[in-house]
């Protein structure tokens, strides 16, 4: 009979009782990988994650699946992934609501947007347009219009320190001029107030406004972004109106836990980068309205730090307050 040495037999029984931890090269292995959306089923924010899940699937071999956690401002999907365990099996599809906008609009979010999360990537925008009901046939008109009557016109948004919100406050105070807030739940409805002349303008996400642009239904004053767009040429960016480097733009975000493995977020780099740089993307940007965003780790921080102050700015000037 052999005896091995007490020493042996503890350091056995140690690894024993550890708690199995994947190995790397395994990664992603058999078990789906949960990738975490912070918005109910439906909706352009689907589409962004099937074009993610079949592209890390293709690159990666593994499987991926959705798994919806909407409310408190995309904060509830954040902090479950921010709590997962750091072995690739857990991801989130995060917004700048997220990381840039939520923090300053909610008293308790549960997670840090940057100590808490391993970021991998920014992956696509969505474009921004600046419509109005047709009675007002420009930008210079609309303005003009609210500096002579402060508070007299307004503006419908999708809530309170959205970005449709946050835009408008932006133009307003750079302006010099008082518009009334008029928030609703949802896009669409907000979209339909505009179009009924029953609030005077909105910044609007592109997809759902450009047909009511080339159908007459609302007026097109401006791009809010540093160039055209070239479904709409003829409609000047709002920079070029008087307001340099003004824009107004949304992106979506590939994260992790903290502590993931180096490997694990490089692989889901590479393959994030070119899934949304394919041509399947491209047709889909087309019909969204949206752009691939710069990929990459350090962009994606630096932009999310970079916003994070200036949205905090805004929401302090338009006097949002956590709740």
């Amino acid at each position: 009979m052999i005896r091995l040495p007490r020493r042996a037999l503890l350091s056995g029984a140690a690894l024993l009782a550890a708690p199995t931890v994947r190995a790397q090269g395994a990664w992603p292995g058999s078990q789906p990988v949960s990738v975490v959306i912070p918005y109910a089923a439906g909706g352009a924010t689907d589409v962004v994650a099937r074009l993610l899940l079949d592209g890390l699937a293709a690159r990666t071999g593994g499987t991926f699946i959705m798994d919806h956690k909407p409310g408190a401002s995309t904060t509830i999907a954040a902090r479950h992934v921010a709590r997962a365990r750091p072995d690739g099996m857990t991801l989130l599809l995060g917004t700048n609501v997220t990381f840039t906008t939520a923090p300053h609009a909610l008293r308790t979010i549960g997670f840090d947007p940057l100590e808490d999360f391993a970021h991998v990537t920014l992956l696509a925008e969505p474009l921004f347009l600046l419509v109005a009901h047709p009675r007002w046939g420009s930008l210079a008109a609309l303005l003009a219009a609210a500096k002579e009557r402060p508070g007299a016109l307004s503006y419908a948004t999708w809530g309170v320190g959205s970005t449709s919100h946050l835009g408008m406050v932006d133009l307003c105070a750079r302006a010099g001029v008082e518009m009334l807030h008029v928030p609703f739940n949802g896009a669409p409805p907000a979209l339909t107030e505009t179009i009924a002349g029953r609030t005077d303008a909105m910044m609007s996400t592109f997809a759902p406004a450009r047909p009511q642009v080339e159908g007459g239904r609302v007026a097109a004053l401006g791009i809010p972004s540093p160039r055209r767009a070239a479904s709409l040429p003829s409609v000047p960016t709002i920079a070029e109106q008087g307001f340099p480097d003004f824009t107004v733009s949304g992106w979506f975000s590939l994260s992790a836990p903290k502590g993931t493995p180096e490997p694990i977020l490089e692989r889901l780099g590479a393959a994030a980068a070119e899934a949304f740089a394919s041509p399947q993307a491209a047709a889909t940007y087309d019909r969204l309205g949206f752009v691939q965003a710069t990929p990459g780790r350090e962009v994606m921080i630096a932009r999310l730090r970079r916003e994070f102050e200036q949205n905090r700015e805004l929401m302090q000037r338009a006097g949002i307050r956590p709740e």
